[in-house]
């Protein structure tokens, strides 16, 4: 079977644009190929989490890989920290990652506009930690959305110049992998972008909010004055909560409310009551699970070790190969 791996950073709740863009498809992967999950705390420590804060998101992600669906018999779900191999693939990319090709990287430059005051040396070599991530299990397919593919294009780069450099086919290439042929971009609930956890309060429904906060944020997303003529084109922020009904509601309850927006009828608040209800509905088991686990301390240690165990077969053997062919040796 060939090898997937994907990680999420552990800066938050996952929210519903992880769940349909991205974890709904990782269940289905999991019966198919040779699936790592993990939970990239090494990743977030560029923002300098706290120690409470760092192990509480860590707990929060695996317990909602578990909620979601991920079954950890069948896929290896782990916490980045626990495999040190990925620490040390890192170290020997970072010797053949230049400064000018990673200066160029869109995200660190994006990273650098926003927060000027926090340019460390993890933003710059965000790509070469990313490479070691996936070429740690010589993952040929990555699931990634649209703003990671330059990441793994390096990814391919920095595999492929270690083969070069010391003259072995050792790691293969990885390529972005799209288990369903339809996308499911989740929009946020600002009526700008695509949902996520960066994107200020009330942006994202997160897998673990209560109906009344679920209500409270959708019963606040941003809409217009309503359409004039019949039939008009829908603004973005309007489309947006369309977009959310397609996932989370009913073909005929979608449809209900696109006639009364087609024929200038609609109420904002009608379909943001119909929206926050389907919203409430469609997360309740996963919610419910989330409540069941976060309490079973013995599952989830139970869980972390058996990934690291599972994972670090994997990196070790990877490591152990790596050392050899850079000329590594034992006295």
């Amino acid at each position: 079977m060939e090898t997937v791996v994907s990680g999420i950073r552990s800066t938050g709740n996952l929210h519903l644009g992880n769940y349909y863009g991205a974890i709904q498809n990782f269940i289905k992967m999991q019966h198919e190929f040779n699936c790592y999950f993990f939970i990239a705390d090494l990743h977030s420590l560029t923002t300098h989490p706290t120690p409470a804060d760092l192990h509480k998101n860590v707990k929060q992600v695996l317990v909602e890989y578990l909620a979601a669906g991920i079954d950890p018999e069948k896929s290896t779900i782990y916490v980045q920290s626990h495999v040190p191999e990925v620490s040390e693939l890192y170290l020997y990319l970072n010797m053949n990652a230049y400064l000018g090709e990673l200066e160029r990287s869109t995200s660190f430059k994006d990273k650098v506009r926003a927060h000027p005051d926090n340019v460390n040396a993890g933003l710059l070599t965000y790509p070469v930690l990313m490479a070691a991530d996936i070429l740690i299990h010589k993952a040929t397919k990555v699931p990634v959305g649209k703003d990671q593919e330059q990441h793994l294009e390096m990814a391919r780069t920095f595999g492929n110049r270690f083969n070069r450099l010391y003259n072995n086919e050792y790691f293969p290439e990885p390529y972005a992998f799209n288990f369903s042929n339809n996308l499911v971009k989740i929009p946020g609930l600002d009526g700008k972008g695509k949902m996520g956890k960066s994107e200020g309060e009330g942006n994202a429904v997160f897998l673990s909010d209560t109906p009344e906060a679920i209500r409270k944020k959708v019963m606040r997303a941003v809409t217009d004055g309503g359409p004039t003529t019949e039939n008009q084109e829908k603004p973005v922020e309007i489309q947006n909560l369309f977009d959310l009904m397609t996932v989370v509601s009913t073909p005929d309850t979608y449809e209900h409310f696109d006639n009364l927006y087609n024929t200038c009828q609609i109420r904002y608040g009608d379909l943001k009551k119909q929206l926050a209800e389907d919203m409430i509905i469609a997360t309740a088991p996963i919610r419910e699970r989330i409540n069941d686990i976060a309490n079973d301390e013995v599952y989830l240690r139970q869980v972390a070790r058996h990934g690291a165990i599972k994972a670090r077969e994997s990196a070790q053997k990877t490591i152990r190969e790596v050392r050899e062919i850079i000329g590594f040796r034992s006295f």
